[in-house]
């Protein structure tokens, strides 16, 4: 298959997930609309602030899933100069819209609801309020499970994220409804401390869409399922003793860019590795759609024992630290006096502490040598 097939294949997965995501948005809006407009009347009509609140928060979910529809548009649009990667990362930036909308509503709900306290409106629950939030419940249960799924399958926070709100709303409406129950049955009314409840829940599920998406932007550590999956298309070569220092550069979902050193014997020539290299490149983009910048090469003896018993040395010494997670790259050159390698060291100690240590141990061991350690970053999260 050809690098222009596998582009076009690509394009072809990016246009339906973006048919997905419209199309789960716009049902998303017309369900959250029509309950906003039926609470909104029926809470109007009882004054009850907390089915009014209810009714605004399913506004902002339909505002959220017009924020989602033009963020999935945005970000299909082709690399141009001043963005070569793309625009994948626009839906971030529409996921932290929604995440404002959410946290806007939150906190006028929590003022509302204070008001309410200080300010106390009788409520006038009837069959029709307690029908309108029982269908809602209902309602929401099923948005909410259909579009985090679809949100799960096009892998598209913004659609996980209102998936998520939705079961949230359902919680709120129950609650909404107990609290008409209960006012009906007892004449206590809580309808304002439930829409404090309220407030609280919107808040917090708009604060952990807004922390988790500033991570992505930021950059998180490689994604453990990928990295394994390109990992796994990389050692399937025979030559290949391992893959190390994979970075996976994220420039929205589903769009990889990647780095990676392999280890390769040092009897291999240059041609041989470049035929290697550009086969990796290609399976890699075929089987998981990372696209690799560029592989690196570590080289390994391959011809003296005395390397070998060196190694296993150098291994026993580093390896005995919690801090040393990993280590690779490992070249010997008996003539030259010099030895080189790379560890990967835990995040829970100074970089430069750990390479002291290091290099103190591995000079008592061969005094004669000069030494390279490169200290890695631990990309993958095997800090334990």
């Amino acid at each position: 298959m050809s690098n222009e097939n596998n582009y076009q294949d690509i394009m072809t997965v990016t246009a339906d997930r973006q048919k997905t995501i419209v199309k789960t948005s716009i049902i998303g809006i017309i369900a959250n609309v029509l309950l906003a407009g039926f609470k909104a009347v029926v809470g109007l009509m009882s004054n009850s602030i907390a089915m009014v609140l209810d009714a605004i928060n399913n506004l902002t979910d339909a505002l959220s899933s017009v924020v989602t529809i033009v963020g999935a548009k945005l970000s299909t649009k082709q690399p141009d100069k001043d963005h070569p990667y793309g625009h994948g990362r626009i839906e971030y930036i529409s996921t932290l819209a929604v995440a404002a909308i959410i946290l806007y509503a939150g906190g006028r709900a929590l003022v509302e609801s204070i008001r309410k306290i200080i300010e106390p409106e009788t409520p006038e629950y009837g069959m029709t309020a307690l029908i309108v939030i029982g269908v809602a419940v209902i309602v929401k249960l099923i948005l909410g499970t259909f579009v985090k799924r679809k949100g799960k399958q096009v892998k598209s926070d913004a659609l996980v994220a209102s998936g998520k709100d939705a079961f949230f709303d359902a919680i709120l409406s129950v609650s909404v409804l107990a609290s008409a129950i209960i006012y009906i049955i007892w004449g206590l009314d809580l309808q304002a401390y439930v829409g404090i409840i309220i407030a609280a829940v919107i808040l917090k599920a708009g604060w952990d869409i807004l922390t988790e998406t500033v991570d992505k932007i930021i950059g998180e550590k490689n994604d453990p399922e990928l990295s394994a999956k390109v990992r796994e298309v990389i050692n399937r070569e025979e030559n290949v003793r391992g893959a190390y220092d994979l970075i996976l550069y994220n420039f929205g979902p589903d769009k990889h860019y990647g780095s990676v050193h392999i280890e390769l014997p040092d009897v291999m020539t240059v041609d041989e590795v470049d035929v290697l290299t550009r086969k990796l490149q290609l399976n890699i983009l075929k089987e998981t759609g990372v696209i690799m910048t560029g592989i690196g090469v570590y080289s390994y003896n391959t011809t003296n024992e005395e390397v070998a018993v060196i190694r296993n040395a150098i291994q026993k010494a580093v390896m005995s630290h919690d801090f040393a997670l990993q280590l690779h790259g490992f070249y010997v050159d008996l003539e030259e006096k010099t030895m080189r390698f790379d560890v990967v060291v835990s995040f829970e100690i100074d970089r430069n502490e750990a390479l002291e240590i290091m290099h103190k141990e591995v000079m008592e061991l061969y005094p004669e040598y000069t030494i390279s350690i490169v200290p890695d970053v631990d990309m993958s999260g095997m800090s334990r």
